[in-house]
């Protein structure tokens, strides 16, 4: 067996851990209960409601699912830690969760940029909406948000753990792929170039995004109708897509070109907020924001009070 599989990194241990883990413990604990819950939920009836079979709806089910296999990549490894005090991780765990965490992050703007698209098409182009977004184009669409990710985190995973190891601390509370990478006492010029075509990407996919909200803004500013339908189902798509952007572009910058003096708890807390907060508003504002997921949702919270 390669020796690789031996290895042992040390991980970053949260603040006062010592003496707050329980606390830690329990508020990580509430916040990933919570967001199972509010995901699952709102998944389930999406899945159930006969109504909600829409392309739009579809695609929000997949946010929600990619939510919460982003969650599963974090939560239960920092649980485990904070309950034994003990912040020690196999290299082979690190590459998973690697993989896990940011692959996700990819599927999450491949999902928002394909519900940008949906929401173009049926805002400008709604006698036209159901011949682009039929059955068999939908599952294109979400098949690549979920293979196209994958397939780019599993060569950046490959191309870190292919080089020879001579630190073993991340300086962070879970493991990323360049924090792998800096890891390594060899050159790192393939990684180099593979990030920066990866971050490339990543940063052309949002601008894409961003412009075609732009200019459905403009689009829908000569309809009161139009606007209506913006307001309706579009901010949510924004808000999601700015919370997560800001998070992970600043993150992703840090961690390659950062400076030492900004504080860690600074640093902890902005590459939490996108393991965090997005997972869990996410469905609050879907279900809020979006007439139909919220009368279907207040539908089954009634049906589950009264039984």
């Amino acid at each position: 067996m390669d020796n690789m599989t031996y290895l042992i990194y040390t991980l970053m241990e949260p603040r006062d851990s010592k003496s707050f883990r329980h606390i830690y413990f329990t508020c990580f604990l509430v916040l990933y209960a919570l967001l199972l819950l509010l995901n699952i939920w709102l998944s389930v009836v999406i899945v159930l409601e006969r109504a909600l079979h829409e392309p739009m709806y579809i695609f929000l089910c997949n946010l929600c699912l990619n939510d919460i296999y982003e969650a599963t990549g974090f939560y239960p490894k920092f649980l485990h830690d904070l309950i034994l005090d003990s912040y020690l991780i196999p290299s082979y765990m690190c590459a998973f969760q690697a993989f896990v965490i940011y692959s996700s992050g990819m599927c999450q703007l491949c999902i928002l940029a394909v519900m940008a698209y949906d929401r173009h098409v049926a805002i400008c182009r709604p006698l036209e909406y159901h011949f682009h977004l039929n059955t068999f184009s939908c599952s294109i669409l979400i098949s690549l948000s979920w293979i196209v990710p994958f397939i780019i985190m599993f060569f950046a995973v490959f191309l870190s753990n292919r080089l020879t190891v001579c630190k073993y601390h991340i300086d962070k509370l879970f493991c990323d792929n360049w924090s792998m990478v800096k890891l390594s006492c060899e050159s790192t010029v393939t990684n180099d170039i593979y990030g920066f075509v990866f971050i490339s990407l990543y940063i052309g996919l949002v601008i894409v995004i961003v412009v075609s909200y732009v200019k459905l803004a403009i689009a829908c500013k000569a309809s009161l109708e139009c606007r209506r339908k913006f307001w309706q189902t579009c901010v949510p798509h924004i808000i999601s897509l700015a919370n997560f952007t800001v998070a992970s572009i600043f993150d992703t910058t840090y961690n390659r070109y950062g400076s030492n003096d900004v504080q860690m708890s600074l640093l902890n807390f902005l590459a939490l907020e996108r393991l965090i907060v997005p997972p869990i508003l996410n469905p609050i504002i879907y279900g809020l924001k979006l007439k139909e997921v919220r009368k279907r949702i207040l539908k089954s919270c009634i049906y589950c009070i009264k039984s």
